[in-house]
């Protein structure tokens, strides 16, 4: 077995990144000191400010807020055309990478590659059409420069009052109902004294923080179906705005809401870069897209992610294709994985070091068992094994990497997510079987 101080570590470093310990001084003291500095660490973007700039340039802290239930009947899965709204870009020029440009302009071929040849699409873009060069690159010769975007369709400039007006534009369009996909590329910030309601940022230095995003979606009509997908640093947290107020100790929305993050809230996130080759773009979204659509950002053709092999890729298939897709340090993760993670015990995570691998993918979804047979196989894990005992096969050079220690911890994630819906659906509470299945049901809809 697994020695008992390696198992203490790995179950503390688990808890931390995703959130499961409860809130005490010391306790959180102690992660931020031995565990998750260290993760931190890891994780480096030399394209992006310091943190600590953006957060004194913008002020956070000055819009930060501190801030059961419902009992809600299941969603069916959407299916019919979306309407998109796309935010991205940085704050300043200084920080809206051509990176972020680029992601928009992918996401269009995307559509494109899935026949939608007039969508209903709006795109909120960084400075927008104003003429300002804001994009951030680097020329062939090594030097920074500045360009004007140049994105087809480009609606405007990446702040509340253009959302709001396109709030206001599909309030007043009710004979079109239809569900709405949310894609945000570009900054996210770290609320240091509530990860659960950290920021993205809009243009001029606008922090939006899960609760300002969760109140000014509640001006849509409250049967609307959203899906976001966010590829931000500290993005997980924004799995609280299925909730009022985004705050998890409040009541869900009445609205179906989901979404799929780059990583969870305590870690910033890969991908925002000035270098201009886009084949060297490694990042949560463009492999999400990839799996959606078969076609990744160079134009080559990529694996299925139909695993259920029903004839459409659902966005909780795409999430699960991204998990593998690029070797990065993120931690991905959904609504209903948040939600489920939130409700792990010591005890359950205990348990799982113990629990054959095999006996937890038996109550897997076929997306979630690609996920595990995959790391599985990167690993060359015993499927015979529990992951803890399969841990003291690995070798240094199998984990010596940030992204092959990001793998580890994403099979221990995974595992966990289907040990917890299990323990849910024993439980037999029906409230929360309830919500579960809602949020299940909103991720396995799609573009088609």
């Amino acid at each position: 077995m697994i020695k008992h101080y390696q198992k203490i570590a790995i179950l503390v470093l688990s808890l931390s990144l995703t959130g499961l310990l409860e809130k005490s001084s010391s306790t959180e003291s102690y992660v931020n000191q031995s565990f998750q500095g260290w993760f931190l660490n890891l994780i480096q973007d030399e394209g992006r400010q310091p943190l600590q700039q953006e957060i004194e340039t913008a002020n956070i802290y000055n819009f930060f807020t501190q801030n059961t239930n419902n009992s809600l009947e299941p969603c069916e899965p959407k299916t019919s055309e979306p309407n998109f709204l796309v935010i991205g870009g940085g704050a300043t020029p200084e920080s809206n990478e051509i990176a972020l440009e680029k992601n928009i302009l992918y996401f269009q071929r995307t559509l494109k590659n899935m026949g939608f040849n007039s969508p209903s699409t709006n795109i909120f873009f960084a400075n927008g059409n104003n003429g300002e060069a804001s994009i951030r690159y680097i020329n062939s010769q090594g030097q920074q420069q500045f360009k004007v975007p140049k994105i087809p369709g480009l609606n405007g400039s990446a702040n509340l009052e253009n959302i709001n007006q396109w709030i206001d534009n599909i309030n007043q369009n009710k004979t079109t109902k239809k569900p709405i996909f949310l894609y945000f590329t570009g900054h996210g910030i770290l609320n240091k004294r509530n990860s659960d309601n950290n920021a993205l940022m809009l243009w001029n230095n606008t922090p939006v923080t899960v609760e300002k995003l969760s109140n000014t979606l509640d001006r849509l009509p409250q049967d609307s179906h959203i899906v976001t997908m966010m590829a931000q640093c500290f993005s997980g947290s924004f799995a609280n705005y299925i909730y009022q107020n985004g705050n998890p100790n409040q009541p869900l929305t009445q609205q179906t809401r989901c979404g799929f993050f780059a990583t969870i809230k305590t870690l910033p996130s890969v991908g925002c870069t000035p270098e201009v080759n886009e084949a060297d773009y490694k990042d949560y979204s463009s492999s999400f897209f990839a799996g959606l659509s078969g076609v990744n950002r160079i134009g080559q053709t990529v694996a299925s992610a139909d695993y259920d092999k029903d004839g459409r890729i659902s966005y909780s298939e795409a999430h699960a294709f991204a998990k593998i897709d690029e070797k990065t340090s993120d931690l991905p993760v959904s609504t209903s994985e948040v939600w489920l993670q939130q409700r792990a015990s010591k005890s359950d995570i205990e348990q799982l070091f113990d629990i054959p691998i095999m006996e937890l993918e038996k109550n897997a979804r076929p997306q979630q068992k690609y996920v595990i047979n995959s790391l599985v196989n990167m690993f060359q894990l015993d499927l015979n094994k529990s992951y803890g005992e399969n841990l003291e096969t690995l070798q240094s050079d199998q984990v010596a990497t940030d992204a092959q220690k990001a793998y580890k911890i994403r099979l221990l994630m995974e595992l966990l997510n289907i040990q917890m819906e299990q323990k849910v659906r024993k439980e037999n509470n029906q409230t929360d079987i309830t919500i579960l299945e809602r949020l299940i049901e909103c991720e396995s809809s799609s573009w088609k």
